[in-house]
């Protein structure tokens, strides 16, 4: 399956900015299933210096500044992207590490790829481990349940018992929080799930990226309809990282695009910097486009 994302981000300052440096994780990357075809970057007004690289987790990073007054900044992403199909189902039934026997493999890691799966386990900037998110996942976590089994019971106990409510969290909403108000966007539940898995040992990853959404039948297709989506991904080590979305209740394949990872969304923000002498109050619009080529 072939996609073409158009990605705009449009800030409007109430004062000129006259000098601003930014990071932006807009550029995807190549994954197992996924390969980068095409990007393309435009921003308004022209930056006087941009660069492209990597961070820490391997997502690509995009650097630029602008050094001349502006009241309004435009970056424009158009990236073409190739997803083959992943087997969820043979994967379900190959797996049968349970939770028990990951936990004790972490415990003295013999391998690179468990070694830096530890990492996961850490608390980070937007999650930590705590008794009650602790609490919320033991059960389904038991040693002798299959981990990739008891990820999909997670996954699914998140679904049916949270409600999606964007008025009812922000960015910097405690994951206590949304366990007890029980409502959130896909952050939130991402943030969650790894939250959980991490208090009872799992190394878990927020992903970020795009997800196609298909209209009703017989309705066009909106424009800007898309967004941003979050999920997340569990180490285990005869499939390596495997992702599940909690938001709707599956294990991605095809329509998942991914642009990062990391531990949490402080790691993978779209776009983050800082303005120098003006700004004042601003507005934020953002328009996301995902079209089958």
């Amino acid at each position: 399956m072939r996609y073409r994302v158009r990605h705009i981000t449009e800030y409007t300052y109430g004062a000129p900015v006259s000098l601003c440096y930014n990071m932006a994780h807009l550029l995807p990357r190549d994954t197992r299933n996924q390969l980068c075809l095409h990007q393309k970057i435009q921003i308004n007004p022209p930056p006087v210096y941009q660069n492209e690289s990597e961070d820490y987790f391997g997502n690509q990073t995009f650097y630029f500044s602008i050094q001349e007054a502006h009241k309004k900044l435009v970056i424009d992403v158009s990236t073409e992207f190739e997803i083959a199909p992943i087997n969820v189902l043979e994967w379900q039934i190959q797996s049968t590490i349970t939770c028990g026997e990951l936990r004790s493999l972490l415990s003295a890691p013999t391998t690179p790829e468990l070694r830096m799966a530890k990492e996961y386990l850490l608390d980070s900037p937007q999650i930590r481990r705590s008794a009650d998110l602790g609490a919320y996942a033991e059960s389904t976590f038991a040693d002798d349940k299959p981990l990739l089994q008891a990820t999909l019971a997670f996954t699914h106990k998140i679904f049916t018992e949270f409600k999606f409510d964007p008025s009812t969290t922000t960015v910097a909403t405690p994951l206590e929080q949304v366990l007890k108000q029980r409502s959130g966007v896909c952050q939130d539940f991402a943030h969650l799930a790894i939250g959980c898995l991490r208090s009872v040992g799992i190394p878990a990853r927020y992903m970020s990226g795009y997800l196609e959404t298909l209209p009703p039948p017989g309705q066009e297709k909106l424009v800007g309809a898309d967004a941003s989506h979050a999920w997340f991904a569990i180490f285990i080590p005869t499939l390596g990282w495997v992702e599940f979305d909690p938001t709707n209740d599956l294990m991605p394949n095809e329509q998942h695009l991914v642009t990062a990872w990391g531990r949490d969304y402080s790691d993978v923000t779209p776009l983050q910097g800082v303005i120098f002498e003006g700004g004042g109050s601003q507005q934020l619009a953002v328009s996301v486009d995902v079209r089958r080529v």
